[in-house]
């Protein structure tokens, strides 16, 4: 068995941070979504994986991620020319998949407990395709399946107003080669897109077996800062905590659920977890609160911050309120003015000045 991961897109709906940075690269917990995808297949047993990438991110991608040896994993890069849709991305890594099973996953998805069952389940079976669904409590919102009997899928519906169950797709699929007669069948939609629900449904109606998989824990479509920061604090939850032999902490308190990662200094500080402090971060004089990730060389003085994200080098400081659900870039200077307001709530892009009146 194969993985495809999809990592294209341009992540419109994390500007400003996306301008400069592919959305599958901002860190949960301090590690990259999409290292989390590749984990996340290693872990349920396939090590061979394509990842298809497109402009303008794929070179950023490609050179942070690298051929896969460092997360025990052999990575093919598949160049997507124009942004066609996710069934186009499936058509065009045919000469990487051949005739394997496939577990396809959208690279910004972040899943709970794994896929290991997903794969056993699709691997004992003689099923064509299998769609991982969870539960929602707005299938209005979300491509959602309307169910048989015996438990197959009948059809998949977009965006219904009258939804005939609350299962949405949340972005990870088994397929077995004839997803590519499928593919190769579908024309565009609307939206001028080969859809991945067309190709589904075009297996549905020529009577391939389509089974669902229902996802009891959580799952996060990173797409959206508020789904970042809701991810974040769920992976955080999860995280098991551990501070590094050459960690620093002096006169602080620093509570069981924090990982602090090696070369890092709290100095005069209140860590509350879960947290996780970066390698080379130096927080002084401040208060990190629960659910916040700062990621490495990071410098936080005089400060308090709760439930955000913070990119690497960056520095904030001598801010007269707690910076609450928010998202830093990458190398952000953040300070203060001489004016007090008494909130702030910001999702900030890489190489920002920020003084705050």
């Amino acid at each position: 068995m194969k993985g495809l991961i999809l990592s294209g897109g341009k992540g419109t709906r994390l500007y400003p941070l996306t301008y400069t940075l592919a959305k599958q690269l901002v860190p949960l917990a301090n590690k990259p979504v999409l290292v989390r995808v590749i984990e996340t297949i290693r872990d349920a047993g396939v090590t061979d994986i394509g990842i298809v990438v497109g402009d303008p991110t794929a070179d950023e991608i490609m050179h942070r991620i690298g051929n896969g040896d460092a997360f025990g994993v052999k990575l093919t890069y598949i160049k997507q020319p124009s942004p066609d849709g996710l069934a186009h991305a499936v058509k065009i890594s045919e000469p990487f998949l051949g005739d394997d099973r496939f577990v396809m996953f959208l690279g910004d998805n972040c899943i709970e407990g794994g896929i290991h069952t997903l794969i056993r389940d699709f691997a004992d079976s003689a099923w064509n395709s299998q769609i991982v669904l969870k539960a929602v409590e707005n299938p209005r919102s979300y491509g959602v399946a309307d169910l048989r009997e015996d438990g197959s899928i009948r059809r998949l519906i977009e965006k219904p107003q009258d939804p005939p169950s609350n299962l949405a797709l949340v972005g990870i699929y088994m397929f077995d080669s004839t997803i590519f007669e499928a593919v190769n069948a579908i024309r565009p939609s609307k939206r001028g897109e080969y859809e991945i629900t067309d190709a589904i449904q075009w297996l549905i109606d020529h009577k391939r077996s389509v089974f669902p998989y229902v996802h009891g824990g959580w799952w996060y479509d990173t797409g959206k800062p508020i789904d970042m920061l809701e991810a974040n604090a769920a992976v955080l939850d999860e995280l098991r905590p551990d501070i590094a032999p050459d960690a620093e902490i002096v006169n602080s308190e620093v509570d069981k659920r924090v990982t602090i990662q090696a070369g890092a200094r709290i100095i005069n500080s209140t860590i509350r977890g879960p947290a996780i402090i970066g390698e080379h971060t130096v927080i002084e004089d401040s208060y990190v609160g629960p659910f916040t990730s700062i990621y490495h060389h990071v410098t936080i003085k005089n400060c308090e911050i709760e439930r955000s994200i913070v990119l690497e080098e960056t520095s904030i400081s001598d801010l007269p309120a707690r910076l609450h659900e928010s998202l830093i870039g990458r190398k952000v200077t953040l300070t203060r003015n001489n004016t007090k307001p008494n909130a702030y709530k910001m999702n900030l892009g890489d190489n920002s000045v920020v003084r705050v009146d």
